[in-house]
């Protein structure tokens, strides 16, 4: 699987709040489990973890953990 590295444009938005990237410490993701889809960008960590919470996109997605 190979994927191509660009730089997004400087009018790039952030996937969740619409800030421009650039203006903050940007966040770039990838997912490469179908064919490495096009870049989502986020301003910061705080904008990634806001749009993961908002889209359940951890619901069954982490492993289970017990302390025995």
């Amino acid at each position: 699987m190979s994927t191509t590295i660009a730089t997004p444009d400087l009018d790039q938005s952030c996937a969740y709040c619409r800030s421009l990237i650039f203006e903050h410490d940007p966040v770039c993701l990838r997912d490469c489990t179908d064919d490495c889809q096009s870049a989502t960008y986020f301003c910061n960590h705080a904008c990634l973890v806001a749009y993961i919470d908002a889209n359940d996109l951890t619901v069954g997605e982490a492993c289970e953990w017990s302390p025995e």
